[in-house]
Formats: structure tokens, C-alpha cells, sequence
């Protein structure tokens, strides 16, 4: 890997983290297409994914800080958001402990990634239907963990978090950029425990090994502040997006990125 390539995963990580089109199965894609090993370049993902998460937290510093602030008996109005987002996380929290190894070993690669690129955008377009009939309503316990269900299925490549998050609020009667918002919030310790538990089982001397190679230090930089730059564009322009906006025009998108992959590879 060089410089180029850190700079080229690491914008696409950014943008495709928040925008509902799935990071994981971009960057297996874009891996691929450049013809790198996609098994052993797990810690570099590891990385850019942490570029993304500092972009979380620093656009919704607001939420944060008044959750920090919540947790220690300074604010009352956060508590009920601490307690959503962490029945929210305990579904993901259980498929990454029991399901990880066995869904990274099915579903990381690049048919796999068309398939559920398509599925994924049959249910946003289902998800935009169904909310205009639903009852609409705010955020519950029930709604949360089912919006934290939905994350756990972006364990599989292809299934984008934001998106899987953003359309189940949708099926509850959450307006889009409500869910959005809960949906990137979900994503901070989601994101973090993935990342940490990765890194935990990751052995390093002086860089992360890839194919009996090394990632130095410098790539991994690059990638990370591609990631949180591309990261921050991506959450502004989405969450400005989505408040007119529907998400059938990402499902256009996974239809002609997931079929053009199908066909390369089966035509």
C-alpha cells in the first residue's frame, strides 16, 4: 500500500460511512480494484473507521458533551438519549462477539457485497413507502433496540450501518433526519468497540502486519485524516440532505453499483 492508496480508502471510508451505500463493502470493493490483499488489510480499515468516528463526535460535540455532562448528574436532558443509544448497542455488541468471525469469512467479498448492496436499496425504498403510512412518533426503548438490530446486520459487507439504522427508524415513524442523527450518535461506540476489539486481536511491531509486510505509521496518518476529512463533508451534506429528501436516490445508486458488480463478475 502507498500513499496514494491510504489517500483513495481513506476518502472513500469518509464518505461512504455516513452516506447510506455502506463503507465495508466500498472498501472491500475498492481493495479489490486495486488489488490488495482484502484479508490482511483489516488494521488499515481499523484506522480509517477511527477517522470517521472523530468526525462523529466532533460534528455532534453538542450531544456529546451534554451526554458526558449527563453521566456525571449535570444535565437531565441526555439521559433518556444514554439510555437509547446503549440498548441500542448491545445487539451489535453480541454479533460482533459471537458472529463476527463467521460472517467475515461468508460475506467479505465482492458477490456478496453486490447482493446485499441490492437488497439493502430494495429496503430503503420500502422504508420511504412504509413511513408515509406509519404513525409518526419519537424515539421509544422498543425503537431503539430495533434501530440497534438493524445496525448489527452492517456486520455484513455491503449493508451500510448508517443506512440499515437510518430506514428502521423509518419503519417506526422516525423522521429521516431524526433517525440520521440517532443513527451517527448509535454509531460512536459502535464504531470505537469494533474498532478497539480489532485492534486488541491485532499484533504489532512498530506497524500493523499485512501479508508478512508492514503498514507504517505515515500511511496509517494518511488514511485517517483522508478518512476524517471525507467523514465530515459526508455527515453535513447528509444531514442537510435528508431533511428534503428521500433515500430512494442511494437506492439507485446500490442498484447500479451492486448489479454492475454482479455482472462483472458472473458475465
Amino acid at each position: 500500500m502507498d500513499f496514494l492508496d491510504a489517500i483513495y480508502l481513506g476518502i472513500l471510508q469518509g464518505i461512504t460511512e455516513f452516506l447510506p451505500v455502506s463503507s465495508s463493502g466500498h472498501l472491500v470493493l475498492g481493495e479489490k480494484f486495486l488489488g490488495l490483499d482484502v484479508e490482511e488489510l483489516k488494521s488499515f480499515d481499523v484506522i480509517v473507521h477511527m477517522g470517521t468516528l472523530l468526525a462523529i463526535v466532533l460534528y455532534f460535540w453538542k450531544d456529546v458533551w451534554g451526554m458526558i455532562k449527563a453521566l456525571f448528574g449535570k444535565s437531565r436532558e441526555y439521559e433518556m438519549l444514554i439510555v437509547y443509544i446503549i440498548v441500542g448497542t448491545v445487539p451489535a455488541v453480541l454479533a460482533g462477539l459471537f458472529l463476527e468471525d463467521a460472517i467475515d469469512s461468508t460475506f467479505r467479498n465482492v458477490i456478496s457485497v453486490g447482493l446485499w448492496m441490492i437488497l439493502v436499496g430494495v429496503f430503503f425504498i420500502l422504508g420511504e413507502r412504509f413511513f408515509k403510512k406509519v404513525k409518526k412518533g419519537k424515539m421509544s426503548v422498543k425503537k431503539a433496540v430495533i434501530i440497534g438490530l438493524a445496525q448489527s446486520l452492517a456486520l455484513i459487507p455491503g449493508v451500510s450501518r448508517s443506512g440499515s439504522t437510518i430506514v428502521a427508524g423509518l419503519f417506526q415513524g422516525i423522521k429521516r433526519d431524526e433517525a440520521a442523527r440517532f443513527s451517527f450518535l448509535l454509531g460512536i461506540p459502535a464504531i470505537a468497540g469494533a474498532g478497539l476489539y480489532t485492534m486488541l486481536k491485532m499484533p504489532m511491531e512498530g506497524g500493523w502486519s499485512t501479508d508478512g509486510g508492514l503498514i507504517g505509521s505515515d500511511i496509517l496518518l494518511v488514511g485517517f485524516v483522508s478518512a476524517f476529512i471525507a467523514g465530515i463533508a459526508s455527515i453535513v451534506f447528509l444531514m442537510r440532505f435528508l431533511k428534503k429528501h428521500s433515500l430512494v436516490v442511494f437506492s439507485v445508486y446500490l442498484f447500479i453499483l451492486g448489479g454492475s458488480v454482479l455482472a462483472t463478475n458472473f458475465l
